[in-house]
């Protein structure tokens, strides 16, 4: 094992992070539920702002697990084709699970937050974190929809990955850090020692203890 647990990888990606600390134009977004363990150790080393960015994974019928693609917060969608060009999902068929998906996405940003507002992104350099990289279409979709949100840079910062997935990610951050990126990759829980699934509870306490500590300005 690579990590102790979310938390200790957050502290760990903290390391590689320094040159943000105390910035006042940088902002720690975190993709709920397991990024936001990681995200809170992170903001909390730097002094700088935590909120959580909401992308829910477009799973495959059947096999929920594998990504056929992504949707996050500004209508944005990503698709992977490659694996699209096995499984061979029907286009209505993913337009159904995406608008499920787009309701839960909803509802979680309404409860993770507790009424707070959401960090503003426009002009602000966001350092975008997750407990790992399988294969990164959550991750994608969220780069995106940042920019499309006027985000002035987006730094993908994970503990651990898959290699061909940090790589691809650099066609589309404007910076990526990747702790570790093992050879035999194989699933981002493999590298942690206790990978015990982030409960809402636990998403909403980390927020309201970073909110307690750092002004959050209104959208």
């Amino acid at each position: 094992m690579l990590f102790k647990d979310r938390r200790a990888a957050g502290r760990a990606l903290a390391g590689n992070l320094a040159s943000y600390a105390g910035l006042d134009d940088v902002l720690v977004l975190a993709l709920p539920r397991g990024g936001v363990p990681v995200g809170y150790e992170v903001a909390r080393a730097l002094d700088i702002p935590l909120d959580v960015f909401v992308v829910r994974k477009l799973g495959v019928p059947g096999q929920p697990e594998l990504a056929m693609g992504a949707i996050a917060s500004g209508g944005v969608r990503v698709l992977n084709d490659e694996v699209l060009r096995i499984v061979k999902v029907p286009a209505a068929l993913i337009d159904q699970i995406e608008e499920r998906e787009r309701e839960e996405l909803r509802r979680r940003e309404l409860a993770y937050r507790e009424g707070r507002p959401a960090l503003d992104v426009t002009g602000k350099s966001v350092i975008l974190v997750d407990d790992g990289l399988a294969t990164g279409s959550t991750m994608r979709a969220a780069v995106r929809a940042l920019k499309r949100q006027h985000a002035a840079r987006v730094i993908v910062a994970v503990p651990v990955g898959a290699s061909e997935s940090c790589l691809a990610l650099e066609k589309e951050a404007d910076q990526v850090i990747c702790l570790e990126q093992p050879e035999d990759f194989r699933a981002v829980g493999l590298w942690y020692d206790d990978f015990t699934q982030t409960t809402d509870a636990e998403v909403r306490e980390l927020l309201e203890k970073a909110s307690a500590n750092t002004p959050v300005p209104a959208k």
